[in-house]
């Protein structure tokens, strides 16, 4: 026998000797019972993944996309950005977030198919399907952290060049001659009424239980904040009230309205991402969801509508080529978004029903 063999035998003696008669049966059955354990812990993850995903929806759908597509970004831009891992991990939160809400949806509604209706459902039920007006502003927020993600550089000169090309003037300054304090409150609430569109058309087809056309408008207006954060990232602008601070006589004095704005401004305005505007985009998509699923709200919120993109300008928050900008990125999200709605599995609601006995069993 050579010596090698000689050593292999004698070290195993040893190790056997060490161990003892019961200690390597001990050891073989701990390990049988964590490998038992780990088995177990990733079959429930798989199993409530596939709840999660199966919950979900178009909406989901392209608001992983952005979460995902902008994750490359800051990824492969990294240099640019000055906390590009802290970012990644929010936007790594944000979509835990998104699937979590997904799976207690999908759970509530299960848990209601087969026990009937309570408060905890009717919960979750409520936000499972609001969610997306937090999902928006997490969005636009962050917008504020990703100006540099291509080019430190500001565009503003290009769209004031633009403005007074279309215009022969500057607007927001040649507006200030008919400001008083009572039309300043005035196109500050027509600036609020923003906030109001979705919330509106959203609630009336929640309520009325429409979920193919609820999830249809919150799904336009997805893509249409997807297609302008985008940009926005690509082509930094920072808005007329910072590119020509101290360009005007005084600010814009009014009342509890203009009070509002100022308040809200105060906490979350965020520098840049005015092109295009987000907030036009947003609106557009509302109206254009109002034109295909409540025709007479349409003609309620056009008005408002047009009047709220003047008070963009009035206000100094947006340039004219914002306005258009915004009702072209609102335009893509109904017509994208109308197609992607068409597509199998778009309204999570739906199959959440249909397979809630499934689940259970």
């Amino acid at each position: 026998m050579s010596m090698k063999k000689v050593r292999r035998v004698e070290s195993a003696a040893i190790a056997a000797a060490w161990q003892g008669p019961g200690r390597a049966s001990q050891d073989d059955a701990f390990l049988r019972g964590a490998e038992s354990v780990v088995g177990k812990a990733l079959e429930w993850v798989r199993t409530e993944a596939g709840v999660a995903w199966a919950g979900s929806g178009a909406y989901e759908r392209v608001a992983l996309s952005y979460l995902g597509a902008s994750g490359a970004l800051i990824a492969y831009f990294a240099k640019n950005l000055q906390h590009p891992l802290r970012l990644l991990g929010v936007q790594g939160g944000a979509a835990l977030v998104v699937m979590v809400l997904c799976w207690v949806g999908a759970r509530a509604a299960a848990n209601e198919a087969r026990f009937g209706a309570s408060f905890g459902a009717q919960w979750w039920h409520f936000w499972r399907h609001w969610y997306p007006h937090l999902f928006f502003l997490f969005c636009f927020e962050e917008l504020a952290h990703l100006m540099t993600l291509f080019t430190p550089e500001w565009q503003d000169a290009k769209l004031l060049a633009l403005d007074h090309w279309l215009t022969g003037v500057q607007p927001t300054i040649w507006l200030e001659q008919f400001a008083t304090p009572l039309r300043n409150d005035g196109m500050q609430f027509l600036y609020l009424t923003y906030f109001t569109y979705l919330l509106i058309l959203g609630g009336i087809l929640y309520f009325r239980r429409e979920w193919q056309a609820y999830w249809s408008v919150m799904t336009y207006s997805m893509v249409g904040y997807m297609c302008g954060y985008l940009i926005a990232m690509f082509f930094p602008v920072e808005s007329p009230w910072f590119a020509l601070a101290g360009a005007w006589k005084a600010p814009l004095a009014g009342g509890p309205f203009t009070a509002t704005i100022n308040f809200i401004e105060h906490f979350g305005r965020v520098r840049g991402a005015a092109f295009p505007s987000e907030h036009v985009a947003g609106a557009t998509a509302a109206v254009w969801g109002a034109w295909k699923f409540r025709r007479w709200l349409f003609w309620v919120m056009l008005p408002c509508f047009f009047l709220m993109c003047v008070s963009t300008i009035w206000g100094r928050y947006h340039y004219v080529a914002d306005i258009f900008g915004g009702m072209t990125t609102g335009t893509l999200g109904f017509v994208i978004g109308d197609r992607i709605m068409q597509w199998k599995g778009a309204v999570a609601t739906a199959r959440r029903r249909a397979k809630a006995q499934m689940w259970d069993s």
